[in-house]
């Protein structure tokens, strides 16, 4: 199997790795890339685009699902950084309906650590098409009760995550997070990334594969769960299957959770700004300081909707040893079928997997920490 692409002297391992996802079958698709202090060490692609054997090329794009949240958390970092949002706030401080039942006391920093009581919606939705209906969908999170204490724990806001994060991004700039992700932070780094994409990328855009489900229990990350459980209450709250991307509704949609188009060289240009300190190639998103926030550690517990230990950070996982990462200054979120994105903010490292053969895990899998594991192993 051809590999594409570039690799420095000194990371064949990733390449080795990526390589050795496809010889053991676990591929259709795909594509990996890592940036050292801003500069691309590897960037590589293989395999097909689709299941009728197009090649997946240098410009190919994929539906990422939840590596997104790693975009809108960027988007909601620099507004803090520039002084529009605090952390600290309540919620209602820029979105007032949001008080009601019982939710006056949310902060910001829950709903960007997955702690804001709201991890999906209540009544739940009936079709796929009420997602795409930005203020019914505001309207529905704003008008539930938390189901459990907010600040408490952890409960995986799948999809509820992004929504609540556009509708403050909305409340204090009057913008649709879709279009202040491109103008604030794709475009100015060249970043093939979109959270709503346009039609005349849909060329470009490889096809799922969805992922094949075992068994007839419940589980959750491997983990049995009840049908009356919050985890499955939350991930049946919205009736998305790996299907929708293929659709222009979904795909021209604002899921700042789960819509996110891009490539691995897409993604890693993005995040390399946050590993090197805020700004990279003379374009600054933040200060320093203000990427560093993203490690502040919020919570530390089994999630009540993955089922797993989770450490949350501001919009991004943290360091776990048995995950994606294993040190202090190191930050991730991966999304359903496999793709994952982890960022260094200490070595000034940023990668990125991206495929399009979906896994059933929710937070990338064995083929995504392949790739984080070669990483390492080159530093």
């Amino acid at each position: 199997m051809e590999i594409h692409g570039t690799c420095k002297p000194g990371f064949e391992a990733v390449q080795d790795a990526f390589a050795a996802n496809f010889a053991d079958g676990l591929e259709v698709g795909a594509a990996a890339a890592v940036t050292l202090d801003g500069e691309f060490v590897v960037d590589i692609w293989g395999g097909d685009a689709d299941t009728d054997g197009t090649p997946w090329q240098r410009g190919t794009i994929v539906n990422v699902y939840s590596t997104t949240k790693t975009m809108a958390a960027t988007c909601m970092l620099m507004l803090a950084d520039r002084g529009d949002l605090d952390f600290d706030a309540p919620v209602a401080q820029y979105w007032p309906e949001f008080a009601q039942n019982g939710k006056d006391g949310v902060l910001v920093r829950h709903v960007m650590a997955h702690t804001a009581g709201v991890p999906g919606f209540d009544p739940p939705l009936t079709t796929i098409e009420q997602l795409y209906d930005l203020e019914a969908v505001a309207d529905n999170l704003a008008a539930q009760a938390p189901w459990w204490e907010p600040g408490t724990a952890s409960g995986y806001h799948a999809i509820s995550q992004g929504n609540l994060q556009s509708e403050i991004l909305y409340r204090i700039t009057g913008r649709r997070m879709a279009d202040w992700f491109r103008t604030e932070v794709a475009e100015p780094l060249g970043a093939d990334f979109w959270i709503s994409l346009p039609a005349s990328e849909d060329h470009r855009v490889a096809a799922l594969v969805p992922p094949v489900f075992r068994g007839d229990k419940l589980t959750v990350n491997g983990v049995e769960v009840s049908a009356d459980s919050i985890a499955v209450k939350a991930l049946l709250s919205a009736p998305m299957t790996a299907t929708e991307p293929a659709t222009r509704e979904w795909r021209a949609a604002e899921i700042p959770a789960a819509g996110g188009f891009g490539s691995a060289r897409g993604i890693v240009r993005i995040h390399s700004a946050l590993a090197c300190g805020g700004a990279v190639n003379g374009v600054r998103l933040m200060s320093e300081a203000g990427a560093r926030q993203a490690l502040e550690e919020q919570i530390d517990g089994i999630d009540q909707v993955l089922m797993v230990r989770m450490r949350h950070g501001l919009g991004f996982g943290l360091q776990l040893g048995e995950m994606f990462t294993t040190e202090p200054g190191q930050m991730f979120w991966g999304g359903w079928g496999g793709s994952l994105a982890a960022v260094d903010l200490d070595n000034r490292l940023s990668v990125a997997y991206v495929m399009n053969r979906m896994d059933s895990d929710l937070m990338g899998d064995v083929r995504g920490r392949r790739i984080a594991d070669a990483v390492r192993t080159c530093l």
